[in-house]
């Protein structure tokens, strides 16, 4: 997901909102909202700080695209490149997640078969 107006959609459509529901929660008009989704301009700091509220959004991954590098995922031993993958994994639909899930499952049980 590469734009802001892309994330808010994603977070309406993973809290199965429609756009006049999720408009209302946020506190803009349904217009406002679609315009959002479609990058027509930017969101106010109130509208992202609505949406943190709301929705326990990752200020960071809403704003830029990506999820900080936090303490607790080094000190585990995530390399930044894990950090990048599993941010971007959290990024794709559902769907999308569970392919990759099913994928990762076959390799390693591949690799077990070795």
């Amino acid at each position: 997901m590469s734009t802001i107006g892309e994330r808010i959609r994603s977070i309406r459509k993973l809290h199965k909102y429609n756009q006049t529901e999720f408009a209302v929660i946020i506190g803009v008009s349904q217009g406002t909202l679609s315009e959002l989704e479609q990058d027509k301009y930017k969101p106010s700091l109130d509208i992202i700080m609505a949406l943190h509220d709301q929705f326990k959004t990752d200020l960071y991954w809403l704003v830029y695209g990506l999820n900080q590098v936090s303490d607790v995922s080094v000190s585990k031993g995530l390399g930044d490149s894990e950090v990048r993958l599993i941010s971007e994994y959290r990024n794709l639909k559902p769907s999308d997640q569970d392919e990759i899930r099913d994928f990762i499952k076959l390799k390693i049980h591949r690799y077990h078969l070795k």
